[in-house]
């Protein structure tokens, strides 16, 4: 696989991360988490907002196996949407889907 197949992106609607201002400005994120979330573990909470100058965020790496799109830790999805999560969850990737 290389970065030119690497799922985007498409949405993403977490207002206090550092790297959404009008989408992802993250080169890639990485999805993580347990107990039912599957977490970007790219959010970072901070006022300054950083990242590239254009949106052209990936999925770079995924760590959530029992994910339907999961294969061999790469995500086969053709893009996901990252939102709010609940409770200790700041940003999950919203595509995730158990098996």
């Amino acid at each position: 696989m290389t970065t030119t197949e690497m799922p985007a992106v498409n949405e993403c609607t977490v207002t206090g991360c550092s790297y959404n201002h009008d989408g992802c400005h993250a080169f890639a994120i990485t999805v993580g988490g347990n107990n039912g979330a599957a977490d970007c573990g790219t959010f970072v909470p901070l006022a300054r907002k950083g990242g590239l100058d254009k949106v052209v965020a990936q999925v770079g790496a995924c760590s959530r196996v029992d994910c339907k799109f999961n294969a061999n830790l790469e995500c086969t999805a053709s893009g996901v949407r990252v939102g709010p999560g609940q409770g200790a969850h700041d940003a999950n990737c919203l595509t995730y889907t158990t098996n």
